[in-house]
This record gives C-alpha cells, sequence and structure tokens, in this order.
C-alpha cells in the first residue's frame, strides 16, 4: 500500500512528515502557551528557525490567535483551544490533512471560517482532506464520501450520485399509530414507509401530490407532513433504514 508515493511498511517516516492530523478529543498541552504548543508539534516534524517562525505566524493569523499567543491554552474558552488543535495540524503544510469532527466546539462563525479554509487548501493548494463529520453542510462540501453505519463502510461515491439513489421526493410524516399508518399508506398508495425517529420517511416522485392525497385520505392520522428533495440526511436513511443516532456512542456516519 502506498501513500502519498510512499510504501507504508518502508517509508512510514516520510509519510508522517507530510500528514496533518486533528484529532476529535484535545491535544494540546494546557500548560504551555499558545505559541509554545505550535512550537513544540513544529520541531517533532523538524522545524525550526525562520521556516518555523513564519509557520506558527501563519495559523496565528490563520485562525485569529494572534492576540492569544503567550496565553495558557488551559485559560481559553473551548473554542479557542479548538483553534489551537486546528492550528497544529495545518503548521507543517501537510499534502494529507486528517481531520475527525474539526468543528467540534466552534461556534457559527468559526466553523463556518473553517469550511472556507479547509475548500482552500483543498482547491488552491492541493492538500487531499479526509474528514469525518455529522454536519451535512461540511460533508456536502466533499468531492466523495464513504458512509459508515456501525463501524463498516456501506457505499462510497459522489454527493450528488449518493442524493440521485433515492426515488423522487422525501415525504416525512409525523402522526398517530405510525404502524396502522404506514399499511394503510402501502395499500391505498403502494409506497413503503420506515420508522425513523419517531416518524414515517417514504420516497415518491411527485412529493406534493402524494402529500396532498394522504392528508384528504387520513384526515386525523397524518398530525405533520413535508416534503423536499433527498438530502444526504436521507441517503443515510435510506442506506441503514435507521437515523444517526440508535446508541449512546454514536459515530460520524460520514468519511
Amino acid at each position: 500500500m502506498r501513500v502519498l508515493g510512499h510504501d507504508v511498511r518502508d517509508e512510514a517516516p516520510a509519510i508522517r512528515r507530510q500528514i496533518g492530523v486533528v484529532f476529535q478529543h484535545p491535544s494540546v498541552d494546557g500548560k504551555l502557551t499558545v505559541e509554545e504548543n505550535l512550537r513544540h508539534h513544529g520541531w517533532l516534524y523538524g522545524l525550526h528557525g525562520p521556516a518555523l517562525r513564519d509557520a506558527i505566524e501563519t495559523q496565528l493569523r490563520r485562525f485569529g490567535l494572534t492576540d492569544r499567543r503567550r496565553e495558557l491554552v488551559e485559560r481559553l474558552s473551548g473554542g479557542l483551544a479548538r483553534r489551537v488543535e486546528l492550528a497544529k495540524g495545518l503548521l507543517p503544510a501537510p499534502r494529507l490533512l486528517l481531520l475527525d469532527e474539526p468543528s467540534a466546539g466552534l461556534d457559527p462563525g468559526a466553523r463556518r471560517d473553517l469550511l472556507a479554509q479547509i475548500v482552500s487548501l483543498r482547491d488552491d493548494e492541493g492538500v487531499s482532506v479526509i474528514l469525518t463529520t455529522h454536519h451535512m453542510d461540511e460533508a456536502e462540501r466533499c468531492d466523495r464520501i464513504a458512509v459508515l453505519d456501525g463501524g463498516h463502510l456501506i457505499a462510497v461515491d459522489e454527493p450528488d450520485a449518493l442524493k440521485a439513489q433515492v426515488g423522487g421526493d422525501v415525504v416525512v410524516v409525523r402522526g398517530t399509530n405510525l404502524e396502522r399508518l404506514a399499511a394503510e399508506l402501502e395499500a391505498r398508495f403502494g409506497v413503503t414507509a420506515t420508522h425513523v425517529d419517531g416518524t414515517l420517511r417514504l420516497e415518491h416522485p411527485r412529493g406534493h401530490e402524494l402529500v396532498r392525497d394522504m392528508v384528504e385520505s387520513f384526515p386525523d392520522d397524518v398530525r405533520h407532513v413535508t416534503f423536499g428533495k433527498p438530502t444526504l440526511e436521507d441517503v443515510f436513511v435510506r442506506l441503514t433504514g435507521h437515523g444517526f443516532f440508535t446508541g449512546a456512542e454514536p459515530e460520524a456516519p460520514w468519511a
């Protein structure tokens, strides 16, 4: 097996020098300042002198940490500490960047900026990015998506190709006695409903017509109904038959 043109058995050190990693759980040292964390991480990659100073300055500016450079990480907010994690991962200018839930702990503005930076790294600097996420807008920006369920790989394709597997509009129904309603919908309209998180989900090429007919036919059973074009969440439900969170420790479904 080769990564970045190197054999993983014989050239592992050469591969490691070209990979940046951001873990889901904290890996920064709270007893060190922001700048000290970056400097020590740079040393691990063999950076020193002007090259290291320039790399540190670049990441401090990128994540708005310049004014915090001499603060202890343990005194930072969770969002700022997460920015330090991301700055570490990008410090050695990696060719391959591995991100595990990269936006965890970031406020909406910081998460939006991070996504823009990731897209820029890919499009402008040619960095290959592999990330895991629960956020649909993050997955939508990927070139290819691997869908994981229970630790098993169940699909790999481009976002639009995955959504094209869903047959038409997606209709979501909330109501009373969903099991009976599902059976009645199948008998009356020939559609199969999937139970997901207290709702019924159906696929239909003309969702607005199905919604109209459904409400007219079962006014007492249908309490709330929506329809729309397929999303990646709909793809996951179609492939797995359930929603994202089915246990105490859900894993990121997108990689």
